[in-house]
């Protein structure tokens, strides 16, 4: 489950539009999949994971911030690499289990340093 306490250079938002999070069905360790897309082509870029502080930074920001769940903590795309993504729109499934986020992404999105982090294994 994600820490109360942020890492230096996060912003101080706190918390959440009452309104957005009660539309939120989150996950049993309170996350959401978040779907990173590119705004203008459509093409899918990555899957991250946000709580309602990941969220909030992001609606507040206008930068993409996750939860890392193998790190434990949260992180702002690009605050390291570069690989930034300027947030152009969230959007919320019909469900309200998923989250859409439209980026401009610079550079890769993928740790890897492919474009999307869906270049590399085609199933079929």
């Amino acid at each position: 489950m994600p820490a109360t306490g942020r890492r230096i250079g996060l912003p101080t938002v706190t918390t959440l539009d009452p309104a957005i999070a009660a539309r939120l069905k989150r996950t049993s360790g309170a996350l959401v999949p978040a779907i990173v897309q590119q705004h203008d082509t459509g093409e899918v870029l990555m899957l991250g994971w946000m709580d309602d502080t990941a969220l909030a930074m992001t609606l507040e920001t206008g930068r993409a911030t996750y939860w890392s769940r193998s790190r434990g903590e949260y992180w702002i795309k690009g605050e390291t690499s570069g690989h930034r993504q300027w947030v152009k729109e969230v959007r919320l499934d019909c469900d309200g289990d998923t989250l859409l986020v439209k980026v401009d992404q610079e550079g890769a999105a993928c740790h890897t340093g492919d474009r999307t982090c869906f270049d590399a294994d085609r199933l079929d």
